[in-house]
């Protein structure tokens, strides 16, 4: 199972508008062993960013205020965070949405509604690269 390569008390960090799928997602990590940061939105995310340094960050493309990819892009040109492992969520899983992730420095793009198996392999994935 994907849960066995997760380090326990990996820093993970979901911004997503959506209290559902931030509560799905915390849900899923917190069982996998991760520690969870939730943000509801881009400004939250960039205000809670320094404090909790999370190792991975999830985030959502389509939010008020600032959306995915420009929180990405500001992540990405933090030269604190630019390693930082940045995983866009979507419901759409357009090429041009992928190629638009890309361009702003996001690491991977995962549909949503995303599955515990897939988001745990991402934090995995994206973690022991960095570790």
């Amino acid at each position: 199972m994907a849960e066995t390569n997760l380090q326990t008390g990996t820093k993970v960090m979901v911004i997503d508008d959506s209290n559902t799928i931030r509560r799905s997602a915390e849900i899923f990590l917190l069982k996998a062993g991760c520690q969870v940061v939730l943000a509801e939105d881009g400004f939250d995310a960039l205000a809670k960013i320094a404090d909790h340094q999370p190792d991975i960050i999830f985030v959502d493309i389509m939010m008020p205020r600032l959306d995915g990819y420009q929180t990405c892009a500001l992540i990405k040109k933090n030269s604190k965070f630019k390693d930082t492992p940045v995983v866009m969520l979507s419901s759409k899983d357009g090429l041009f949405d992928r190629a638009r992730g890309r361009m702003v420095g996001s690491d991977e793009y995962l549909t949503k509604p995303f599955t515990k198996d897939s988001l745990l392999e991402a934090v995995g994935k994206h973690t022991r690269q960095s570790a």
